[in-house]
């Protein structure tokens, strides 16, 4: 499942996605670090690929071509923030 970073709703993305495909719901970009499998807040520069070049504004269209839209949407989502406590409840309650 494709998921706009920026509105949460879920995106069909398809063999003519671009740099210039924007979302249908809220209209943000949707080729954004943010949407990225490679983003990471942790990471270097934001960015587990290392060839990759440094992306001043992460919310807006780039060129990056290491560029591969993620499955499941942003990591700070409130669903994956809930998910993530209750595993780690799940993991400490033995």
């Amino acid at each position: 499942m494709k998921v706009c970073a920026l509105c949460g709703k879920e995106v069909a993305v398809d063999k003519y996605f671009t740099r210039k495909s924007v979302c249908p719901k809220c209209g943000g970009d949707l080729h954004i670090c943010l949407n990225c499998r490679f983003y990471s807040e942790t990471a270097h520069n934001k960015c587990t690929e290392p060839k990759a070049e440094f992306q001043r504004n992460r919310d807006k269209a780039n060129f990056c071509d290491y560029f591969s839209f993620g499955e499941g949407g942003s990591p700070s989502s409130d669903n994956a923030t809930e998910d993530a406590l209750q595993k780690l409840k799940d993991l400490f309650k033995k």
